[in-house]
């Protein structure tokens, strides 16, 4: 099950159509049979209406709905063993349940085993028996998973760990970021290749650390796994800047958006010998929803998979056209096609940075963009601001030369942040934008959003 159900489905046919192959190559059924196998599979996994998902195409699906496909397409063969790269990214909290209890039944049912990649520390203590950490190519923890989440030894798990965001600390306290970055993987270090981000580390962890057995069935890498070590504590969070005037700063009413379903030959139906073509069902993804947003504030919009939550995101941005309702931007109306200052001033995090990034630009060409378009800098100054930037989202200037395919799915998501913030906006709307991240560089970009909300009054939807 791949990271990106985007890129790991084929645009050009339908869902059924790819998840009938391996039923039909590998375990011999009949098209007919293959396509009411396709169809309970896509039950399964929890989506609605299956028949009709069977027969659309990866784009008429949302994000969670694809990566569901996904899971079902990896099922079809009935494997032995499953590979899961991150699963449940794209999924919202209720279907990411189902698909854990889902996964867990299969592996009940079928005695399939899991291999899950995941930096959701989540659905690793709900899934997982056994635990290994990994950091810079090396194993640095390993062992049974209630164990080593509940009493982590290495430095580095018990910094992931607390940089969970955690609901007994409330708003209180900014969540606590791992410092720095990954080491240069280029040039390995001969010693322990965490020290440079690790509170406790001291000379003597210059030397090489090697995997130690301990009497608890565990492995560690790291020379003071024993002690008893707490992971600093989080700064308190600046105040937020509140708009003395209470102006609002976006306001939206009544906002309409419908989707057709199918194409001409999907519509196509006989009364007899006579052709008819049945008027095309349309989804009402967004119906009458009407929001304000004021300065410095920050409006949650959650939902489950499908409900509309993105395309709301990219009606109130005109980046698609509504077909009623009314937008307002600091006082005055937005037209359909909004001019350059708007754009500059509203921006947007998209949830998939694969369709989002340009695949033929390098990272700095790519935050490069909107500085020089939105007149912030030129020239060196730009080439200044590119750096500040990815800095601010926690990438070395060695990332300006690479190009998206030489990214994590993380790394591309700080890149489209980086490019969200380029502009200096007054309004961000952040679509799943710390989805693909892992717990420490989240706790970084949230952290980041934050100040940006306290120092400059910045409103997120």
């Amino acid at each position: 099950v791949f990271q990106d159900p985007s890129a790991a489905l084929n645009p050009a046919l339908t869902v059924g159509a790819q998840i009938s192959e391996p039923l039909i190559l590998h375990r011999g059924l009949s098209p007919g049979e293959a396509q009411a196998r396709c169809v309970a599979l896509l039950a399964e996994v929890g989506l609605p209406r299956p028949e009709v998902i069977a027969r659309a195409y990866p784009h008429q699906l949302s994000g969670g709905m694809k990566q569901r496909a996904v899971i079902a397409s990896a099922l079809a063969g009935e494997p032995d063993l499953l590979l899961l790269d991150e699963p449940t990214t794209a999924l919202d909290v209720t279907v990411e349940a189902q698909i854990l209890d889902l996964l867990d039944g299969l592996r009940a049912s079928r005695g399939l085993s899991m291999l899950l990649v995941s930096h959701n520390l989540g659905i690793v203590d709900r899934l997982c028996d056994t635990l290994t950490v990994l950091y810079a190519g090396q194993v640095v923890e390993q062992g049974r998973a209630a164990a080593l989440l509940g009493t982590p030894a290495h430095p580095y798990t018990r910094g992931l760990l607390g940089a969970l965001p955690r609901a007994d600390r409330g708003r209180v306290a900014r969540l606590t970021p791992i410092p720095g970055g990954l080491p240069d993987l280029t040039h390995p270090d001969p010693g322990c290749n965490f020290r440079d981000r690790c509170p406790f580390a001291e000379p003597p962890c210059d030397a090489a650390q090697a995997l130690a057995s301990r009497p608890d069935g565990r492995a560690v890498r790291c020379r003071r796994a024993d002690e008893t070590l707490a992971w600093p504590e989080p700064e308190a969070l600046p105040p937020p800047m509140q708009d003395r005037n209470g102006a609002t700063l976006l306001d939206a009413a009544g906002l309409h958006r419908g989707f057709r379903q199918g194409g001409l030959l999907a519509r196509l139906s006989f009364s007899g010998m006579v052709p008819r073509l049945d008027p095309p069902a349309v989804v009402r993804a967004v119906d009458g929803v009407s929001l304000a947003v004021r300065r410095g504030e920050v409006l949650g919009l959650v939902g489950e998979s499908g409900c509309g939550k993105s395309t709301l995101g990219r009606l109130v941005l005109r980046l698609i056209p509504a077909e009623a309702g009314r937008l307002a931007f600091d006082g005055a109306d937005v037209p359909d096609h909004p001019d350059a200052a708007f754009r500059s001033r509203a921006q947007i995090v998209f949830q998939n940075p694969d369709s989002s990034l340009n695949p033929r630009k390098t990272v700095a060409e790519i935050i490069r963009r909107p500085v020089v378009l939105f007149g912030v800098a030129e020239g060196r100054a730009a080439d200044a601001e590119v750096d500040r930037l990815l800095d601010l989202v926690r990438l070395s200037p060695a990332y300006r030369d690479r190009y998206p395919h030489q990214l994590s799915g993380g790394e591309k998501q700080r890149v489209g942040i980086a490019r969200a913030l380029a502009s200096r906006p007054d309004f961000v709307v952040c679509d799943e934008a710390v989805s693909a991240l892992d717990v420490s560089v989240q706790a970084a970009v949230l952290n980041l959003l934050e100040e940006l909300r306290a120092r400059l009054g910045v409103a997120y939807l």
